[in-house]
């Protein structure tokens, strides 16, 4: 496989771009080797520099869920470039996209675009700081909301305990009301409440961790948390970047049937541009200005082009609404439990953990049901993993800790391409002699 092309644009890139990428898991450091610079993406295919083709199970990182390049997304985006790039001031196609959100997903009265994931959660805590006159926010070892401040908060001496600083120019006092427990433990929200009663404003969580690597809630979770607020008068913010119109029409919150106060989206409503939303009971969201009194503003919010991307991909999931999401859990779970299957015939540590067309491979033999026990995967293995996947012609996220998802392009066909794949690849890093590719 020839990557001169790419390696030639990644030192030029160290030039003039720090570490040579625009986002830190971009450059391969847990996996080994220099990045892979894409020239073109086509349904279930990325194409690098040095045309070399991939099947790809990142699909941008979430937004792609009908494949690369989709016909009616790219047709909706060229007839909006004849109108200009941008306005600056209201249009047509931003209030349809709030209408459709809000009669997609069934938590949301009102709705503000932004213009990222990280601006969405960001807004949507200081809506609710705002809302309940409180300061602190509960947040999940895990999860991840962006690059805010109030997010890049790690455990201190134990997950009940205020957070410290994950980056350096995070400040003590953002750190200071930033309360953490783990993933899957109601106890220690419970205890965070006892010990700040009245003080915290908001619990914010990814319904489905897919920062983690893809971790579910156990059951019972995301109810008992919904509990908890009600009784605290906490608002319950959900982070659906990733998790909204994937698992279903209106998301996780759909799936498990938990109505938060507040819900942030991005990703799929941009159908591949840059976009972000927050959006929810009309009590709350009317605190914002121009009505109320939190600011929250983005020159570029509501962007005509990213609009009209993100309503076509909306328009195709209501036209194929009826099998959509059971066609890719149907492929997702044939992956999954072929893989399986090999992992239990030749008793690998590893587990699957899979949620609709969202999946991760772990290296470990624990049950991952949070970011301790995500953290037990052997980091080695999967850069092997990852390697070997590679030069097989399989683009994998280049972490273990990101879930991968199943675009509509990926066929049966494909399907058994990234299972023997996954077999082959396998069995080279455990080095059994079954699975020694011909």
């Amino acid at each position: 496989m020839k990557t001169e092309s790419s390696k030639a644009l990644f030192d030029a890139a160290q030039h003039v771009i720090p570490g040579g990428v625009n986002s830190p898991v971009r450059a391969f450091k847990s996996v080994g080797g220099q990045p892979l610079f894409i020239k073109k993406a086509d349904g279930a295919y990325l194409t690098d520099q040095d045309g070399n083709d991939y099947i790809e199970l990142i699909n941008s990182w979430g937004p792609m869920l009908f494949g690369h390049n989709h016909p009616h997304i790219c047709c909706a985006v060229s007839n909006a470039i004849e109108n200009s790039l941008s306005f600056g001031a209201p249009n047509a196609a931003e209030v349809k996209m709030a209408e459709k959100i809000v009669e997609f997903v069934p938590s949301i009265e009102k709705v503000r675009m932004v213009n990222s994931g990280t601006e969405a959660t960001m807004s949507a805590i200081r809506l609710a700081r705002g809302f309940t006159k409180k300061e602190k926010i509960i947040k999940l070892t895990g999860c991840y909301h962006g690059h805010g401040d109030s997010f890049l908060i790690a455990a201190g001496s134990g997950a009940l305990t205020t957070g410290v600083p994950d980056s350096a120019g995070v400040t003590w006092g953002a750190a200071k009301d930033t309360l953490l427990a783990d993933f899957n433990n109601i106890d220690q929200v419970e205890a965070l409440t006892r010990q700040h009663p009245g003080e915290i404003a908001a619990l914010i969580l990814e319904p489905v961790a897919g920062n983690m690597g893809c971790v579910l809630p156990n059951p019972g979770y995301l109810e008992a948390l919904r509990q908890i607020c009600d009784r605290e008068q906490i608002v319950l913010i959900f982070d659906e970047v990733m998790t909204g119109f994937r698992l279903a029409k209106g998301g996780a919150q759909e799936l498990f049937g938990v109505m938060p106060d507040l819900t942030t989206l991005g990703k799929i409503i941009g159908g591949g541009m840059p976009v972000g939303a927050f959006g929810g009971k009309s009590e709350i969201m009317d605190c914002i200005s121009p009505v109320g009194d939190v600011y929250q503003a983005g020159t570029l919010s509501g962007n005509p082009v990213a609009m009209a991307a993100g309503l076509a991909m909306l328009e195709l999931i209501e036209q194929n609404s009826s099998s959509l999401y059971q066609d890719l859990e149907r492929i997702t779970t044939h992956i999954v439990n072929s893989i399986q299957s090999f992992i239990d015939q030749h008793q690998l540590p590893c587990t699957l953990n899979q949620v609709g067309s969202m999946y991760s491979l772990f290296f470990t033999s624990q049950k991952v049901v949070d970011f301790e026990s995500a953290k037990s995967t052997d980091l080695e293995k999967f850069k092997q993993y990852f390697q070997l996947m590679l030069n097989l012609g399989i683009y994998l996220a280049p972490s273990q800790f990101e879930s991968l998802f199943i675009s509509t392009a990926i066929t049966d066909q494909l399907a058994d391409k990234i299972i023997s794949s996954n077999e082959k690849a396998l069995g080279l890093v455990f080095e059994l002699e079954t699975s020694q590719p011909a």
